[in-house]
């Protein structure tokens, strides 16, 4: 049987190595194709081969002399999903808390103390706290407009949307080291009561479908019950390492 083949013109120039041109390739190449690549090295190369073939973007590939289109248009002839880029997904925060679990199993086990035991649980509590911080963080600009949608503090005070992902960072940093409790403990009550109600006001009080804020701008987590849950979490945290410090 002779082997599958298909053509493959992708920019690759000194200046722009062309992302989805070696995505084509690699698909191509993994199902079986071989591959005619013809890497288009100049600006001036990549505008004529667009324009005598009647294309606005490359890469494009070739098979049986059918032009099947880009990157995305490979996908699909394929038979692959193309990622939607709009739709909700709670990747981001699985992979936050994953990743907080993981960690906190490797502190546990530093520190000494029983694998399954509450320090596992105060460990993960607050390096979620932590890296969700650390995403909110990297764009407060952005964070700040999207918790504006919902946060109820912060619509009647805004300042506090700028000030919410130090004050998550700093209770989870100072809880995992376990200092300064006195500040920790109140500050993560505090977001954390104020956060869980402005969830329940918006997703089941007045039944909005909004983004999340939780895991900082430009994700399209839903905003629902895993953002209650993460409140949640940061309320009991609060209380608990509170009345441990001082109370028992």
């Amino acid at each position: 049987m002779s082997a599958k083949t298909a053509k493959l013109y992708r920019m690759d120039t000194p200046d722009h190595h062309c992302p989805f041109g070696q995505k084509s390739r690699h698909l191509l190449r993994s199902h079986g194709f071989e591959v005619e690549d013809h890497p288009l090295r100049t600006r001036a190369e990549t505008d004529a081969f667009m324009e005598a073939e009647g294309v606005e973007t490359t890469p494009q590939t070739y098979i049986d002399g059918e032009r099947i289109g880009g990157y995305e248009d490979l996908r699909k002839h394929l038979g692959l999903s193309v990622p939607d880029p709009d739709a909700p997904t709670y990747r981001p925060i699985v992979a936050i808390f994953a990743i907080a679990f993981a960690l906190a199993l490797v502190v546990v086990w530093l520190r000494g103390a029983p694998i399954l035991s509450l320090a596992l649980v105060e460990s993960f509590v607050a390096l979620g706290m932590t890296l969700l911080g650390l995403q909110k963080l990297k764009d407060v600009e952005g964070f700040s407009t999207m918790f504006l949608n919902y946060d109820l503090l912060a619509r009647r005070w805004v300042p506090y949307s700028y000030v919410y992902p130090y004050a998550e960072t700093l209770a989870g940093v100072l809880m995992l080291a376990g200092v300064l409790i006195w500040l920790a403990a109140p500050l993560a009550l505090f977001i954390g009561a104020i956060g869980a109600a402005s969830v329940i006001q918006a997703v089941w009080i007045e039944k909005r479908e909004l983004r999340c804020a939780c895991a900082g701008s430009g994700t399209n987590v839903p905003l629902g019950p895993v953002s209650l849950t993460e409140n949640l979490a940061m309320v009991a945290m609060g209380l608990w390492m509170f009345a441990r410090a001082y109370l028992l």
